[in-house]
């Protein structure tokens, strides 16, 4: 069952300046409400960091406290990071949106893919969002066993038509685009750690090195499945039925590699951290996702994205030619290079130039163009909501309608 753990306001630490201090009550509510076992939440504003908060226990077991240093898997919020990293690889000349993937990865044309665009796939265009045969940890670990498996998956509907989220394969093939265009051969996981998380200065991870004390890492406290029966009121119904299909694509794209079990509270093993996993294993600290998605929306040197590709994040898509109800979520959802864009209800940042990617469980990163803003919001108490999960949602609330007098969000 999932652990409800009143924390006592000593629990909460960190600060925020002057005229933030609606986040800071929302944040110590979600704590003393029995909300959460351990969480954080974060805010750079044009670069200055503004809100730093964190609270509860990084161990809800042992009730060990969660630290300004505590990281945490942060799930598919890790699809926005390698998406900023690979717009950094666009920026640089290394291969374009609208390029074939095949121009940069012959194999990639097989069955069917020749003609599949960078763009497609990063709007999960591609119908690519699991492989047959399944990959093994072993087979992750490898990117030169990885790699032909991904190029031989035969696309589950015809390419451009329809989108359905890749929950799980969208980073590898991003990492494979990168790995065969940087001069350096490098796997996104490390082009992203060598590239920004440096430069930058982030505490934030796409395979987990051993130089980390696992002692900074909190636990992950999942729930069941047949747990979510009892939240059917915060489930899109197509969603909750694809969940109990363990045949369908949701299941597919949602179990790998396959000796992963996602239900069993698997993503707490140290193997599954340390490899890459680059749209569902990004560990971090909220400061960190805040600050890189400050950077972005922003002019920062340190992450130099060209001015053609930062104008390309803030626009709204096309949507596929069949429209925009995801076949493998059942739900209308909105993708642009690898980010979520705020529609059908998912309203989040000032305007319709925000991006990012919210993560399974409740977390949430993303930029704000016009406010200058970078927010993020990482907990350890997975919740039930695809998309603003109650407590992110009291504290985005809190920043933009309350403080920064910007639209409501949803």
């Amino acid at each position: 069952m999932v652990l409800r753990i009143k924390v006592s306001p000593d629990l909460i630490s960190g600060g925020v300046d002057e005229g933030y201090g609606r986040v800071a009550d929302a944040f110590r509510a979600n704590l003393a409400g029995g909300r959460e076992v351990g969480a954080a939440v974060s805010v750079y504003r044009d670069g200055v960091k503004v809100v730093d908060l964190w609270g509860g226990y990084r161990d809800g077991v042992a009730l060990a406290p969660w630290q300004s240093d505590t990281m945490v898997n942060v799930f598919s919020s890790t699809k926005g990071v390698a998406a900023l990293a690979i717009a950094l690889a666009v920026s640089r000349g290394l291969f374009g949106y609208d390029d074939k993937v095949a121009e940069h990865w012959p194999e990639f044309a097989q069955a069917g893919k020749g003609d599949v665009t960078v763009r497609q796939l990063l709007g999960h265009q591609a119908g690519l969002c699991a492989l047959r045969p399944a990959p093994t940890l072993a087979d992750v670990a490898d990117p030169d066993r990885l790699a032909p498996m991904l190029a031989a998956q035969k696309p589950f509907w015809a390419p451009g038509t329809r989108h359905g989220y890749h929950a799980v394969t969208l980073g590898w093939y991003e990492s494979e685009l990168i790995r065969r265009t940087d001069p350096a051969g490098r796997t996104l996981g490390r082009f992203f750690a060598d590239e920004i998380a440096g430069p930058l200065g982030l505490d934030l991870h796409i395979g987990l090195p051993i130089s980390v004390s696992r002692d900074r890492v909190a636990l992950l406290h999942q729930w069941k499945r047949a747990e979510s029966l009892l939240h059917l009121n915060v489930m899109p119904a197509a969603l909750l039925a694809a969940s109990f299909n363990p045949f369908g694509l949701l299941a597919r794209a949602s179990a790998l590699p396959r000796d992963i079990k996602p239900w069993d509270g698997d993503y707490n093993r140290d193997d599954v951290r340390a490899v890459e996993i680059p749209s569902a294993n990004g560990i971090a600290t909220a400061s960190a996702i805040a600050r890189l998605y400050g950077a972005a929306a922003t002019t920062d040197p340190a992450l130099p994205l060209s001015t053609g590709v930062r104008e390309a994040l803030t626009a709204m898509p096309l949507p596929p030619s069949r429209g925009e109800r995801d076949k493998v979520l059942g739900v209308e959802v909105l993708f642009s290079l690898g980010m979520s864009k705020p529609a059908f209800g998912a309203t989040f940042g000032s305007s319709d130039k925000a991006y990012g990617t919210p993560g399974f469980g409740g977390s949430f990163g993303f930029a704000d163009p016009d406010t200058g803003v970078g927010f993020s919001y990482v907990m350890n108490r997975l919740g039930f909501h695809l998309y603003s999960d109650p407590r992110e949602l009291a504290l985005r609330q809190a920043l933009f309608r309350d403080v920064l007098g910007a639209r409501p969000q949803a």
